[in-house]
């Protein structure tokens, strides 16, 4: 893999060094950084996020992101909350997002066997080929945390199920998601940071 220029947009998520470290250790070590111009500069950006959606996005604008992202031309991956930021709105809180991605993301619903937050591993249904998702197939498990998520939709290529369907992994000319954590998710989640790093 040629040398990668990876920045990770430093919105304020948590697992930030779990990322860092999932990184280094496929070779590409990146810069933390909320600066318009060097994430302008980078070859692939990263858009982490843990936490509200309202929160995430003053944070964002606060910094001038709100502009400066929609608008990149390079590979860039929103993780968990990330990729919900790539969205339209997100139900909490009635926050506007990015509106890079056609898309609402809804609470799940509360039940007896289904706990929310949707909490742990999970297995990934690929709804159809992507770059970012070769070498992954339906035995494959990747770790989730989130309370809310995007319905399946167009740019949806990979769902999951926990009471209802939902889209694990997403793509948008440019713009990637993975509403799981691939810097928590073993040998899954490093295929899919590896074949990101290949795009582009």
């Amino acid at each position: 893999m040629s040398a990668r220029d990876v920045v990770v947009v430093a919105s304020g998520g948590a697992n930030i060094a779990s990322l860092r470290f999932a990184l280094e250790r496929l070779g590409a070590p990146c810069t933390l950084s909320a600066d318009p111009e060097r994430i302008r500069s980078a070859s692939h950006v990263i858009l982490p996020g843990v936490g509200a959606a309202g929160d995430a996005m003053r944070r964002l604008k606060r910094a001038g992101l709100e502009r400066t992202l929609p608008a990149l031309t390079q590979p860039v991956l929103g993780i968990c909350l990330g990729m919900q930021l790539l969205h339209q709105a997100s139900e909490e809180g009635g926050a506007s997002c990015l509106g890079i991605i056609p898309g609402t993301a809804a609470r799940f619903a509360d039940g007896p066997a289904r706990p929310v937050p949707h909490m742990g591993w999970n297995t990934l249904a690929i709804e159809r080929d992507s770059p970012l998702l070769e070498g992954l197939g339906r035995a494959d498990y990747a770790y989730f945390v989130h309370s809310y998520a995007l319905p399946p939709g167009a740019a949806t290529i990979a769902s999951c199920e926990y009471g209802v369907k939902f889209s694990a992994c997403v793509s948008w000319r440019n713009f990637f998601g993975a509403q799981f954590h691939p810097e928590r998710s073993a040998g899954t989640g490093a295929r899919l940071l590896a074949n990101f790093l290949r795009l582009g």
